[in-house]
């Protein structure tokens, strides 16, 4: 059996035998099956859901992507379930890749645009190859060194006499002297921190030009030391002008040492894990791409927690959470990202939208009023190809209504956004969209 195994969201493990390359449904082996049936417990406790257990021979994988190394040297890789057409592995790597990019503000160093199109290694190699790159170019424009302060005995005086202790010594070393001098070294935080994420990189890579690397650097880097405390090192990374081209490789670092995982494996075993919350990256992208589109008139505010439910006691209760709030002199929207498909062909089941997405946005309209203003509510979901625009508007009185509109991953784009009056610099239409393909 291959110790890699690649699925897509959703996707149903198994210990018995499978059909060779579909997505959604994997073999597995026996000690794969039992850890990820203890990692699911673990996360029920600290309430998530990483899969369901189907009986003693069978899982079904949850919302969540990105890798995640077994102890037994299975790694599972779980891409989003995007793509309608088999043979999509590429693509959904591609898709993941560019969602973890804007989630988390990384900006990869490519060496063109066609480099990353032929790019199609696992998301593991990729973030190392990238954390590789970084340290690569770092290292040629010169890591940073520190005085550090050594007390030391020494047969000749260097520095300054620390008298205290002179005055301390034994009879018969008084030719001894105590002193204290800085030395101009390279341990500090940061590069300690490097150190240990090269360390990790050079033992889980099982790619050779990645491999190659990180010994070439770990020569270089020899003088440098692992950090052994890491929450504490990332506490004490500088953030002043002098360390300014540090500041590319922090986030591939954090990501190496499993410091900035919206779900990070926790646990005696650890591999080489990256799991992100599909409904999380949609999230962010969309905040992201409407940071960059609007207009400079509109004003953009991601989870605003100003308002709650209702008063109880004195207090008030249950607070309201939208995703995200875009603010004009005159108008306000409220838009709600899900990471979920709907179908416009299935008017009879209500296009699959779930009543309590629409009760949520109800209490956001009212609770989230702009002065006497009407706010105009918004819910947002993949572009496939059952929902190619955006659906007829729904109606919930007194002058506040609800829009649901497709977002086009592959192109970038909010199909019909102007229906709703979004103010973005360029608004896309279904027709538009069929013209530039």
């Amino acid at each position: 059996m291959n110790a890699h195994v690649t699925v897509r969201e959703y996707a149903r493990l198994t210990t018995t035998a499978v059909a060779p390359g579909d997505l959604d449904c994997a073999q597995i082996s026996e000690t794969a099956f039992d850890w990820l049936c203890e990692l699911s417990a673990s996360f029920s406790k600290g309430g998530a859901t990483l899969l369901q257990v189907e009986g003693r021979r069978s899982l079904k994988w949850d919302s969540y992507v990105g890798v995640i190394e077994t102890p037994c040297g299975t790694i599972l890789e779980i891409l989003p379930k995007h793509f309608e057409k088999h043979g999509c592995k590429a693509k959904s790597r591609s898709l993941l890749r560019k969602l973890i990019q804007a989630a988390l503000s990384l900006k990869p160093r490519q060496v063109s645009v066609a480099g990353l199109e032929l790019f199609d290694a696992p998301l593991t190699e990729w973030v190392m190859g990238q954390f590789l790159g970084e340290l690569d170019l770092l290292v040629k424009r010169g890591i940073r060194f520190d005085y550090q302060r050594v007390e030391e005995d020494q047969r000749f005086l260097r520095g300054q006499l620390n008298v205290v202790a002179q005055i301390r010594q034994p009879p018969g070393r008084q030719h001894h002297f105590q002193v204290r001098h800085d030395v101009f070294l390279p341990n500090r935080a940061e590069n300690r921190l490097l150190k240990l994420a090269l360390e990790h990189v050079a033992k889980s890579t099982k790619d050779a030009a990645n491999w190659r690397l990180a010994s070439e650097l770990r020569t270089i880097l020899t003088e440098v030391p692992a950090s052994r405390h890491e929450t504490q090192d990332l506490r004490a990374w500088s953030r002043d002008r002098l360390m300014a081209h540090y500041q590319a490789i922090k986030p591939w670092c954090e990501l190496i040492l499993n410091q900035q995982m919206p779900i990070a494996v926790s646990g005696g075993w650890r591999g080489m894990s990256l799991l992100f919350p599909m409904e999380k990256l949609f999230e962010r992208y969309i905040e992201n791409w409407l940071r960059n589109q609007l207009q400079p008139v509109a004003k953009l505010k991601a989870q605003s927690a100003s308002q709650y439910l209702c008063g109880h006691d004195n207090a008030r209760m249950f607070c309201l959470k939208p995703d995200l709030l875009i603010d004009t002199p005159g108008q306000r929207w409220i838009l709600d990202t899900k990471w979920k498909r709907i179908d416009m062909r299935r008017r009879e089941k209500n296009y699959d939208l779930s009543q309590s997405d629409f009760y949520q946005l109800f209490a956001y309209g009212h609770k989230y009023r702009k002065g006497t203003g009407v706010p105009k509510l918004m819910l947002i979901y993949p572009y496939w190809s059952g929902l190619q625009e955006a659906l007829p508007v729904f109606h919930y009185g007194d002058g506040m209504s609800l829009w649901v509109l497709p977002f086009d991953l592959d192109n970038d784009c909010l199909l019909d956004a102007g229906t709703a009056g979004i103010p973005l610099k360029h608004e896309t239409s279904k027709a538009a969209l069929e013209v530039r393909e």
